[in-house]
């Protein structure tokens, strides 16, 4: 079967947010939680919406620690994000071969579209699909289904890719293939484990897959 449409995660897979995200919940937590928390205390709320996140740690200040976190996300965001190797040159050329190409994302459309501009990514998704686009954010099929409708897309012919068990289940619910990029910030072990039908080592190999399986 063909693969004719790859959707993307943005954060921790198309762009290197990983220091900027831990270095935002740390600011916050610092802020209510006194040294009580390290980088590896973060990492299983690396992914899901800002407010599910925060309401594990408080559930009645959730709202005020997203406001503070992003804020600090925002003020450094241009300073700490980074490119990873491969992705601009992957994505490009993904295009120029024609297949469909969009985000799908569980940030803000505002600091989504930040992002892809810094990166240049801008000009190869036409469709951007955010938190604000959606009742129901990853893992749930809903962000995944509105971008395969806007690309007039099937799910048989459609690949997820991301650093995070929400878009691996994310994938699956919505009936995508699925691959994990094995430089997610929980490790390649963690997204081996979430069982994607590929694991990608560096970008470029999704230009492999996508080319077997046109085939």
């Amino acid at each position: 079967m063909k693969i004719d449409t790859v959707l993307f995660d943005l954060d921790g897979t198309l762009i290197d947010t990983n220091h900027l995200i831990l270095e935002s919940f740390k600011h916050t937590l610092q802020h209510f939680f006194p040294d009580e928390y390290e980088d590896i205390d973060l990492m299983p709320f690396v992914g899901e919406p800002l407010i599910e996140s925060f309401k594990r740690f408080n559930s009645k200040r959730a709202k005020e620690m997203v406001e503070i976190y992003r804020k600090h996300n925002l003020e450094y965001h241009d300073l700490l994000i980074q490119e990873f190797d491969g992705v601009f040159e992957t994505v490009q050329e993904l295009d120029r071969l024609g297949i469909k190409l969009a985000v799908v994302t569980n940030k803000l459309r505002p600091s989504a579209l930040k992002g892809l501009e810094l990166t240049k990514l801008n000009q190869f998704f036409d469709v951007v699909i955010t938190l604000d686009d959606v009742a129901r954010a990853k893992p749930h099929a809903e962000p995944l289904e509105k971008a395969m409708a806007l690309l007039q897309s099937e799910p048989e012919t459609t690949l997820m890719v991301g650093d995070s068990q929400f878009d691996i289940e994310g994938g699956k619910r919505a009936g995508t293939y699925t691959a994990g990029v094995a430089w997610s910030l929980k490790g390649k072990e963690f997204i081996i484990a979430q069982k994607p039908d590929f694991i990608i080592g560096k970008m470029p190999e999704l230009l492999d897959i996508v080319g077997e399986k046109a085939k």
